[in-house]
C-alpha cells in the first residue's frame, strides 16, 4: 500500500483530543446542569395569574414606589407557601405578575395572595376599636388551644393597656351586644349579623369578653386547621396589602399535566434533531459529520449558559433552543454549500474551504443580527411566556453563532490543514462529473 505523503498527524491529534476532552467534559457534567435548570409551570405545574392594582382610595396614587410595596408584601406571602423561587414582576403602571411552579394546592396560594389581610377589631355595631396597626409586627404565630387542643392563632398586642380599655368596656355590654369581632377585610357597608351568616365571612372569630384583659397576647380561634392557622399567621405576618389586587388573567396548569408536556416537547426535540443530523449527515457526507458534532456542542452550551443565568426554562423555551438547532444548522448549510460551490469550480479542498468560509460569513451574520433584533422586541414588549422564548432564542443564536461558525470552521479546518481530504471531494457530497476543470 502506498504511504500517504505530506499528512501533518499534528492536526489530526489535535482534533480527536478536542472530541475526546469535550465528550468526557459533557457526559460528566450534563445532567448536573441540566437537574439545575429552573422549570416554567408550564413544565412542572403551578399556576399564573395577573393582577390589576387598584388603590384603597380615592386619595391614593398608583406609583412605581405603591407596585414595588406590594411586590415586597406578595414574597413576603409567598414564603408563607414554601414555595421556591417564585417569579413576581411588575408589567406596566398598574399591574402585577405572579407565577408559582411547582405549587399542588392553587386555590389556597390563589386566596392567600389577593386577600388585602387588613385585620380589625369590631363591636357588633361595626365600630372601630382596633386594627392591624395596633399589633407587633411579625408578632402571629400559629398555636394550639391549651384546653381543647385545637389549632388557634396568637396575636400580640402593642399596647396592652389600651387592649384592656377595650375590653373592659365590651364586657359592660349586655349580651349578646358583648363581643369583639376580628375581621378580615372589612369593607364600608359590611354587617356583623349579615356576615355572620355567611359560609366564607369575613370574620374570623367572634369571641364574647367577659372581663377586662390586660395582656400583651390576643388569641383569634375559629374552624381551623394546623395548615390554616398557619397560613392565616403568615399572612398577619407579612402584613397588609397597601393595595386591591383585581384579577385580570390566570393560568393553572396540574402537576401531571406539566409533566406530560414536558415529555412530550423533549420527545419532539429528539425527533426533531434527529431528522436534522440525518439530513445533514446523508447529504453533507464528512462535512455533515462535523455538523453534527458542533450542533451537539451548541445544546450542551446552551443549556449551561441557560443554568449559569439561572433562567426558567418554559415551553416556548424549548421551541426557541429547537430553533436555535435550526439556526445553527442554516449557518453549517450556508458555509457547506459555499464550500462545495468552490469545489465545484475546480478549486482544492483547501483553497475552496478557505474561499466558502469567508464568503458565507457576512449571510450568517446578517440572518443572525436580524433575528436578534426580532428577539430582543418580544423580549421587550412581550409578556412572561414570550419573554422567555426570545430569551432562550437569544443565547440560542449566540451560541450557534459560536459553535456552528467558529466551531465548524476549526474542526473542518484541522482536518482541512492535515491534507488527508486532498482529493477527496465525494467526502464533501461533489461529485467528479461535477467539477468544472480550471
Amino acid at each position: 500500500m502506498k504511504k500517504r505523503r505530506g499528512v501533518k498527524k499534528g492536526h489530526l491529534a489535535a482534533f480527536f483530543a478536542i472530541i475526546i476532552s469535550l465528550g468526557i467534559l459533557i457526559a460528566a457534567t450534563v445532567m448536573d446542569h441540566v437537574d439545575d435548570i429552573r422549570l416554567g409551570l408550564d413544565l412542572q405545574g403551578g399556576f399564573e395569574v395577573l393582577y390589576e392594582v387598584e388603590p384603597l382610595d380615592e386619595e391614593t396614587e398608583i406609583t412605581r414606589g405603591l407596585l414595588t410595596d406590594t411586590v415586597s408584601a406578595l414574597n413576603a406571602r409567598v414564603d408563607v407557601l414554601g414555595v421556591s423561587e417564585p417569579s413576581i414582576t411588575i408589567e406596566g403602571e398598574d399591574r402585577i405578575r405572579v407565577q408559582l411552579a411547582g405549587i399542588e394546592d392553587q386555590s389556597s396560594a390563589r386566596e392567600l395572595l389577593s386577600t388585602e389581610a387588613r385585620l380589625s377589631f369590631r363591636d357588633t355595631e361595626n365600630e372601630l376599636l382596633m386594627d392591624g396597626g395596633d399589633l407587633v409586627e411579625g408578632g402571629a404565630q400559629q398555636t394550639f388551644d391549651p384546653e381543647t387542643n385545637r389549632p388557634i392563632v396568637q396575636v400580640t398586642v402593642d399596647d396592652p393597656s389600651m387592649f384592656g380599655d377595650i375590653t373592659s368596656e365590651i364586657s359592660q355590654r349586655q349580651p349578646p351586644d358583648n363581643i369583639m369581632a376580628i375581621w378580615m377585610d372589612y369593607e364600608e357597608g359590611d354587617d356583623y349579623w349579615e356576615e355572620m351568616q355567611k359560609e366564607d365571612s369575613k370574620i374570623v372569630s367572634a369571641p364574647r369578653v367577659q372581663q377586662r384583659l390586660n395582656q400583651s397576647t390576643v388569641v383569634i380561634t375559629g374552624d381551623f386547621t394546623v395548615d390554616s392557622a398557619q397560613d392565616l399567621a403568615g399572612i398577619l405576618n407579612a402584613g397588609a396589602l397597601p393595595v386591591s389586587l383585581e384579577e385580570v388573567y390566570s393560568n393553572s396548569v396540574g402537576a401531571s399535566l406539566g409533566e406530560r408536556a414536558m415529555d412530550l416537547a423533549i420527545f419532539a426535540g429528539y425527533i426533531g434533531v434527529a431528522l436534522i443530523f440525518g439530513y445533514m449527515l446523508l447529504y453533507y457526507r464528512f462535512m455533515g459529520i462535523i455538523a453534527v458534532l458542533t450542533l451537539s456542542l451548541y445544546t450542551y452550551v446552551v443549556l449551561v449558559i441557560f443554568d449559569w443565568m439561572n433562567a426558567v426554562l418554559t415551553l416556548p423555551g424549548i421551541a426557541a433552543l429547537i430553533l436555535g438547532v435550526g439556526m445553527a444548522v442554516d449557518a453549517n448549510i450556508i458555509t457547506f454549500e459555499r464550500i462545495k460551490d468552490e469545489l465545484r469550480s475546480g478549486k482544492s479542498v483547501m483553497s475552496a474551504f478557505k474561499a466558502g468560509s469567508r464568503r458565507s460569513l457576512s449571510t450568517i451574520i446578517d440572518a443572525n443580527v436580524t433575528t436578534i433584533l426580532a428577539a430582543v422586541v418580544l423580549f421587550y414588549f412581550g409578556t412572561s411566556a414570550v419573554q422567555g422564548f426570545a430569551l432562550m432564542l437569544i443565547v440560542s443564536i449566540l451560541t450557534s453563532f459560536l459553535t456552528a461558525v467558529l466551531g465548524a470552521r476549526l474542526f473542518l479546518g484541522l482536518w482541512v490543514n492535515s491534507r488527508i481530504l486532498n482529493g477527496k471531494q465525494k467526502l464533501f457530497g461533489v461529485k467528479e462529473d461535477q467539477i468544472s476543470e480550471l
